[in-house]
Parts: C-alpha cells; structure tokens; sequence
C-alpha cells in the first residue's frame, strides 16, 4: 500500500515543480516586450526548468550570441556573392555582430555572473541597437533588406534579454 502512495507523492511533487518553473517563465516574460518568443526561447533550454532570474537572463544573452553568429554567417556569404552595391552595407553589419559577439555579450554574461545587471542591461541594449544600425545601413528604404529577418531576431531577442535583465535592477 505504501508503494502507490509514495508514486501518488513523486508524481504530485514533480507537477509541483514544474507549475513553479512554468511560473517563473511566464512571470519573468511578462516583464518583457515579446512575451510569446521569451517563453519559446526559455522553453527551448532545459536548463530553463532550473534556473532563477539572473539564469534565465544567461540563457537569454546565450540566444542572442547564437542569432548574432547567424547574422554574422548570413553576412559572410552574401560577401562571397561581391555584389559591390551591398558591399558597404555588409561591411558595417559585420562590424555591428562583431561588437555583439566580442562585446557586448562577454559584458552581459559577465554582469550577470558577478550580479551587476546594469552592466548586462547595457550589453543587450547595445545588441539591440548593433542590429538597427546594420538594418539602417542599407539605406532607408521601405524594402527589406537581405538581413532584415535576421537583424529582426537579433534586436527583439536582445530586447527581450534586457527585459528579464531588468527585472534584476
């Protein structure tokens, strides 16, 4: 008898946990400008389950370093296609994920380890702003631009990133 009981406890102590998890994602992500790709994002790390504020916001600035390569890959090759129109454009979005991938993440992932969220508040927001500068770089036009979709990913998960960072504050 004592063996269903102790199933029944496991069983109900897991759903426990997990309700506590899910609830920490979606109040953290409310907290934020894109609620359904924060949690998408979150859900997508299993580590997500475990963490607290400041993990959240780790696995956050994680996300964007992974979009920021993206973005950097995406430029490398339309520089192999030499259209020498987008040159100049392309030349300054690498320069943007440069600053992302050698700065600006290092900085927040740093600030949220040694507990200053400031500091990691900045490293996203710069993020945010890298990705509208290589958008704005192909001129003003109402078009999109070949990395539209991927300086879109950038900037709105970097903005999401300084929500949760924010929460810190």
């Amino acid at each position: 008898m004592k063996i269903p009981f102790i199933i029944l406890t496991l069983l109900q102590m897991h759903e426990i946990t997990q309700l506590k998890e899910q609830t920490l994602i979606e109040t953290v992500c409310s907290n934020t400008p894109n609620y359904d790709l924060c949690v998408a994002t979150l859900r997508d790390f299993p580590l997500s389950a475990t963490a607290d504020v400041a993990g959240l916001g780790l696995i956050l600035v994680d996300a964007v370093k992974s979009k920021a390569e993206a973005a950097m890959s995406a430029v490398e090759e339309l520089r192999r296609r030499r259209d020498p129109e987008m040159r100049k454009a392309l030349d300054q979005c690498w320069i943007s994920y440069k600053a992302v991938i050698a700065a600006d993440v290092p900085e927040a992932v740093a600030a949220l380890t040694k507990g200053v969220p400031k500091f990691a508040e900045f490293g996203m927001s710069d993020a945010a702003w890298e990705a509208e500068i290589c958008e704005g770089s192909f001129g003003n036009t109402a078009a999109a631009t070949p990395l539209s979709a991927v300086n879109k990913e950038v900037h709105d998960l970097a903005e999401v990133a300084v929500g949760v960072i924010r929460i810190l504050l």
